[in-house]
């Protein structure tokens, strides 16, 4: 069965498909899976009403100033619209889609206002189901496999686990297991995507170290085991502990404190406003309680694009790869349960 490209490089260059004149790429559009990593919040539904102790704002408005975005741009890529701005066209759809939302988990949601992996599958599933229907199967096929899907999932479901104890997970699982169930979902994900016929992904992952180690087995894993796939793993949690660890180096002045956020480090009470942060954003490591600031996702960005956290090749070197695997473990301090358990990097903490 012939995939498609996973979530991860959900970008795909319009070079060949819209004759985009200043990409060299050999790709066709973006598709973005995620969470408030790739979406600032426009593309979730009722996430003004259910945001509960979260960030009303996730970042600073703008998802042009995430990483995926940032990543896009440098590749020519056109801007990938969210999924419920979408009219229904074709031409919508060959431009590429954000299907990510602000707060999504890789387990089902069991809040209206928050969306899950599956959910978002379905939305890829119902877009690619349109685009057979206007390309035919042969043309559909080909955009498909040239395209990119960029996948970034996992930590709202640790903030879900410590901060609300998700579905009651922490009386049955460790977090050996709890992570061992993410990472048997986010395969089950690729295979599915795989089986749509995407063949370029990148993921992203904000999690934690154990997750971050059992999922790169298995990409390495579905690497090996899909036929036409190429799966290229990128530990950002790398690039962030640099940042964290010496942030006047990069010129940051605070790595601890949230720029918009209340209580304690700026984390127990999310960014419901902009008023409420007093510093340039700029010298911020962390925008809210779990999102970086528009300077590290740039940093990251620059990181990503130059291959230093990645394996076995860089962004630049992927129009000749099937799949890339993103891994961005960018998880905050504002769980102080988690540090000393799992070894985040967060907030509040050096």
């Amino acid at each position: 069965m012939e995939g498609f490209v996973l979530f991860l490089v959900a970008m795909v260059s319009m070079g060949m498909a819209m004759g985009h004149e200043n990409s060299s790429w050999n790709v066709s559009a973006m598709y973005v899976l995620g969470d408030s990593s790739v979406d600032c919040g426009a593309n979730t539904l009722f996430y003004p009403i259910f945001h509960l102790h979260l960030s009303l704002l996730p970042c600073n408005g703008s998802n042009s100033i995430l990483l995926p975005y940032l990543l896009a741009n440098k590749m020519g890529l056109p801007y990938a619209e969210p999924f419920y701005t979408q009219n229904g066209t074709i031409d919508g759809l060959l431009r590429g889609v954000n299907y990510g939302a602000a707060h999504a988990t890789i387990l089902t949601a069991s809040s209206l206002g928050h969306q899950s992996l599956n959910h978002q599958l379905r939305q890829v599933f119902e877009s690619v189901q349109l685009l057979q229907l206007q390309l035919g199967h042969e043309s559909s096929r080909w955009f498909i496999r040239s395209s990119l899907f960029y996948l970034s999932f996992g930590k709202d479901d640790y903030i879900d686990l410590f901060l609300r104890n998700f579905s009651g997970v922490m009386a049955h699982y460790n977090d050996h297991l709890f992570a061992e169930i993410l990472v048997n979902e986010m395969v089950h994900a690729m295979m599915n995507l795989y089986d749509m016929n995407v063949r370029k992904v990148v993921e992203i992952n904000e999690v934690i170290l154990k997750y971050n180690v059992l999922l790169e087995d298995s990409v390495l894993r579905l690497n090996d085991e899909l036929p036409d796939a190429h799966i290229v793993f990128c530990d950002l949690y790398q690039g962030l502990n640099k940042i964290l660890s010496f942030p006047h180096i990069f010129g940051f002045e605070d790595a601890k404190n949230a720029f918009c956020g209340l209580g304690l480090y700026g984390t127990e009470i999310g960014c419901i406003t902009s008023d409420i942060a007093c510093n340039p954003v700029s010298s911020n490591v962390w925008w809210d309680l779990y999102n970086p600031t528009p300077r590290v996702n740039s940093l990251l960005a620059e990181s990503t694009w130059s291959g230093q956290e990645l394996s076995p090749t860089s962004v630049v070197q992927l129009p000749s790869m099937i799949w890339f695997t993103l891994q961005s473990p960018i998880v905050n301090e504002f769980l102080n349960v988690g540090i000393s358990l799992l070894g985040i990097p967060l907030p509040g903490i050096s």
